[in-house]
């Protein structure tokens, strides 16, 4: 039985401004190289099966919990080690704006709903900046998460790139 999804209203926003190229901070959002390279929390990684940077494109990938620790702790939750998952870029501004709707389907018990991750790009010459907003999911808890994960993500571009600011 699928319990009803009343979703937050909750926005998470975080900015960076790394010492790199427009071009190569966009990459990272559009092209499978780029999107391997740094999705996924701390001990997950994301296996891209497909990416069509356009609007209305497609984005199919699998985040696989990839070390040992992440394994167990989704076998103790009762959870698979990977799950797939469907997104599509729903707005798209090369090298400026980008909106990636995921579809939340993984969690036992919600129904089905769509979840928006903003991002604009800036670039500033000798760096590039990037702001994205995380939309609130179902629950506070859930968002918590989603933060969580985010902000643990985020650390691969830290270290690879060093904060501009």
């Amino acid at each position: 039985m699928s319990t009803s999804t009343s979703r937050s209203d909750a926005k998470f926003v975080i900015e960076r401004t790394y010492r790199s190229t427009l071009k190569e901070v966009w990459e990272l959002w559009t092209t499978k190289e780029g999107f391997e390279s740094w999705w996924g929390p701390q001990g997950f990684r994301a296996d891209v099966h497909a990416i069509d940077a356009r609007a209305g494109g497609v984005l199919r990938y699998d985040m696989v919990a990839d070390t040992p620790e992440m394994i167990e702790a989704m076998k103790q939750m009762g959870q698979p080690p990977l799950h797939a998952v469907h997104a599509r870029f729903t707005e798209l501004k090369p090298r400026s704006h980008l909106v990636l709707t995921s579809v939340i389907d993984f969690l036992p018990g919600v129904a089905p709903y769509d979840n928006d991750i903003v991002v604009d790009f800036f670039d500033l010459g000798d760096s590039a900046r990037m702001v994205v907003t995380l939309t609130g999911m179902h629950s506070e808890e859930m968002s918590g998460m989603q933060q969580k994960g985010f902000a643990s993500q985020i650390t691969k571009l830290d270290q690879r790139f060093g904060w501009a600011s």
